[in-house]
């Protein structure tokens, strides 16, 4: 049975010319990058051209690129880094967050006794800007406000122009996860009033297992991780080489298609809209689907029923692969926690599409065909 993939929030396929960028590194040039010697010197300089090529496309500095394992290391290494180093005792978040930046939050306030306030979230998905400033207003403390850019699961866009200004306003440390818009949307981070952000190559077809970690060159903190001297002392432990190459070309190839790509996938994703709303009675959509929003995902809320309560299970079988929200805890029964945020409508079931450059309005048409039936 031929597989049709609309779970690209979850992960991307690599792209075939990434994996040919990776190669050598993978085989011929194998050097540890801590080695003196030609295979070390080698690697190291395959590293730090990746450095340079990803600060180029970000409009950042080359020493403001830490690479990482992904993006929940760097979300820990940053809102941790907030607390210990930059004397921020109070996190302001919001209850859509991922699970890398909720459950540090959540464990620095319940072991460290650091304060924690989420921001209220609007009915559309977006994070009340009024009520950001109040917290920020009311605190007593240094505050740490760690906000993402595009939820991945309803794919409302954050002003974070807008929330850097405000941070500013009343110095506070401002940390984005980004690991759903760095390799869809374009970064200038030097113009950007943005401490942390942070990336996942299998995000934008690059390897699984690697990330960065902007950290703006104003902002002077220690190593989360401990043992080595790699990454300017920032991150123990032997680069991962490949990974690390295969990110920048990834990063590469899809800032040159940008234009390209990204009408090409919006476009799929407002077909489907339609054709949903045309073919299946009381379908409605959770998030800002018109308005600002990820122009990868699409969240559909599905009349609840006893057929659309095995809805994933049935998509599965037909060779439809679709996600109940995030890949982390899309087999929980607890459901979805940005879901239950913005929408508590008991009977409706969410489904989130997510869409890439590969993918075609004739798998749109087949998915909304099998829609329909299993309706």
């Amino acid at each position: 049975m031929e597989r049709i993939y609309f779970d690209n929030a979850a992960t991307t396929s690599l792209d075939p010319a990434v994996l040919e960028a990776m190669l050598p590194f993978m085989t011929e040039k194998f050097g540890n990058p801590s080695s003196i010697y030609s295979y070390g010197r080698e690697s190291r300089l395959g590293i730090e051209n990746a450095r340079k090529s990803v600060a180029k496309t970000l409009n950042a500095h080359p020493g403001e690129i830490f690479f990482t394992s992904g993006g929940t290391e760097s979300s820990n290494t940053a809102i941790n880094a907030a607390v210990k180093d930059l004397g921020c005792k109070h996190i302001i978040s919001s209850p859509i967050e991922h699970h890398a930046t909720l459950h540090t939050v959540e464990y620095l306030h319940h072991h460290d006794g650091v304060a924690l306030s989420f921001v209220n979230v609007l009915p559309s998905g977006h994070i009340d800007m009024d009520h950001l400033r109040e917290l920020l207003q009311n605190s007593t403390e240094r505050c740490l406000v760690t906000l993402m850019h595009a939820n991945n699961e309803i794919g409302n866009l954050l002003d974070m122009q807008a929330v850097g200004n405000l941070c500013k306003e009343f110095d506070a440390i401002f940390h984005s996860d980004t690991v759903q818009t760095v390799g869809h949307y374009p970064f200038d981070l030097r113009n950007t009033p943005v401490h942390f952000i942070t990336g996942a190559g299998h995000k934008f077809h690059g390897p699984k297992g690697v990330g960065i970690l902007y950290i703006n060159e104003n902002v002077k903190i220690t190593p989360f991780i401990q043992g080595g001297s790699q990454e300017r002392n920032m991150r123990a432990g032997t680069e991962n080489l490949y990974g690390i190459i295969g990110f920048a070309k990834a990063l590469e190839l899809a800032t040159l298609h940008h234009d390209e790509h990204s009408a090409h996938i919006n476009g799929l994703r407002m077909y489907m809209a339609e054709q949903l709303q045309k073919h299946i009675p009381e379908v409605t959509f959770n998030g800002d689907l018109h308005g600002r929003s990820l122009y990868t995902v699409l969240n559909v809320a599905f009349p609840k029923s006893e057929k659309t309560e095995m809805i994933l299970f049935n998509m599965d079988i037909n060779g439809i692969c679709a996600s109940g929200g995030s890949a982390c805890t899309s087999g929980a029964n607890a459901g979805s926690h940005v879901i239950r945020a913005i929408n508590s409508n008991p009977n409706q079931i969410a489904v989130r599409f997510s869409f890439c450059k590969n993918n075609t309005k004739a798998e749109v048409d087949q998915v909304v065909a099998k829609l329909t039936e299993l309706m």
